[in-house]
């Protein structure tokens, strides 16, 4: 049996409750929201407890569980794509080239499919003059 076991025991116990609780909590949010404004709005029954929950299952499945700010070049926060900027601006050329086509292959060369194509129509070296043009704007 491994050492975890021995050395911390509780969390086995606690990380199952809070995960039922906070469910629980967010089936009852969910069930109020529901009962209280989509009757009167859009004319639909009230919904029970479980349904609540049932709904809220069924819409992480579908929509997924959220993954944080880590969205490729344009998501997360403003601080995180200076930093990136900054990072790239600061290799060498060879280095700029080795990173390129390691985000190619993570990315499945999607770059080629065209500007309107999600995050990813974004051209490596466009923000390199985004500065100079804000500083020849100012």
């Amino acid at each position: 049996m491994k050492k975890v076991f021995y050395e911390r025991p509780y969390r086995f116990i606690f990380i199952p409750l809070a995960v039922a609780a906070i469910l629980s909590l967010v089936s009852f949010i969910v069930m109020q929201l529901w009962n209280n404004l989509l009757p009167d709005i859009l004319h639909v029954g009230v919904i029970t407890f479980w349904q609540a929950m049932g709904i809220f299952v069924l819409c992480k499945i579908l929509f997924g569980f959220g993954k944080g700010g880590r969205h490729g070049w344009g998501g997360g926060a403003p601080w995180m794509r200076r930093h990136m900027e900054q990072r790239f601006r600061n290799m060498s050329p060879e280095e700029q080239e080795k990173f390129k086509a390691k985000m190619r292959d993570r990315m499945c060369n999607w770059e080629g499919r065209g500007p309107d194509f999600g995050r990813f129509g974004r051209q490596w070296n466009d923000f390199k003059n985004e500065p100079e043009q804000e500083n020849k704007d100012q």
